[in-house]
This record gives C-alpha cells, sequence and structure tokens, in this order.
C-alpha cells in the first residue's frame, strides 16, 4: 500500500493519544485565560484563533512535534494574547494599534456613500441589520455602526 494512503499503524496510534491530550491541555489553557479569549471576535483574537487552531492541528498531525512542545506553543500563543489584551485596557495606544474604530453607516436614516465603500458593506446588508433590530427601513434607523468584530449595531430612530 503507498505512503500516501496508510503509513501504518504508529501515526494513527500516535493521533489517538496526543489528540485528546493536545485538546485538553488546549481547553485548559483557555480556561486559565479568562473569558476574553473566547469573546467575538476582532481582527487580532481572529489571528490568536487561526494560530491557536494551527499550532493544534500540528500538534496532533505532525511526528516532530512533541505534545510538550504544542502545549507550550499554545501557552505561549494565549499568553501573548492575554497580555496584549490586558496592555490595551491599561494602555490606549495599545489599544488603537490592536483594534480598529467603529465606522458608522447610516446618520439619522441616510446612508453614508463613503463609509459604506471604504467598509465594503452594501444597503442590502444595512437594510438586514435594521430588520434584524425590528426596524422597517433605514427611517427606522438613527445610525447604524459597523462594530469592531464585523458585526452591525443599529440605533433606532425614537
Amino acid at each position: 500500500m503507498p505512503d500516501a494512503i496508510f503509513n501504518g499503524w504508529d501515526g494513527i496510534l500516535r493521533i489517538l493519544l496526543i489528540a485528546p491530550a493536545a485538546y485538553v491541555s488546549l481547553i485548559l489553557i483557555l480556561r486559565m485565560s479568562g473569558k476574553r479569549t473566547l469573546a467575538k471576535l476582532n481582527a487580532f483574537d481572529f489571528i490568536i484563533t487561526i494560530a491557536i487552531g494551527s499550532t493544534l492541528a500540528s500538534v496532533i498531525t505532525s511526528s516532530t512535534l512533541s505534545l510538550v512542545d504544542g502545549i507550550v506553543a499554545l501557552a505561549l500563543l494565549v499568553g501573548m494574547q492575554f497580555i496584549v489584551t490586558a496592555a490595551s485596557v491599561h494602555l490606549p495606544w495599545v489599544d488603537d494599534i490592536v483594534k480598529a474604530e467603529p465606522t458608522l453607516l447610516v446618520r439619522k436614516g441616510e446612508l453614508l456613500g463613503r463609509a459604506m465603500r471604504r467598509q465594503r458593506i452594501t444597503r442590502d446588508e444595512i437594510e438586514a441589520a435594521i430588520r434584524q433590530s425590528g426596524g422597517r427601513g433605514l427611517d427606522d434607523a438613527d445610525a447604524v455602526f459597523l462594530e469592531t468584530d464585523g458585526s452591525l449595531a443599529v440605533t433606532r430612530a425614537s
């Protein structure tokens, strides 16, 4: 049988042993790091999440990476994320680097075309967000913001 299909039982047994241990270790690391690590994603959080997933996959599938090496790498990624988010709470300039500002897309029922083009948001997406908030159309929105996590927040007109 070609190696591309089956490399023997050693690799499979390694995965069966390492994957649960790596998974449990990651859960423990994430629980110790606090709720912020699992919060809604901004760009920085998304990058860390991808890096953690890639590292976990490498730990599980690479026979050249030991479980301890992988756990240290996962802990380092989560630890760096913890440090950066803690710093962003205390140092506004760090927060400015890590997070984007919300963008106003609608003001008093009027679409702000330049902001929409810059953020690549369509009228249909804005109207859908207004409907999801209980409004019927643009006239029902005092403001619509594109939040830092990519969601649309609507403040209703009174």
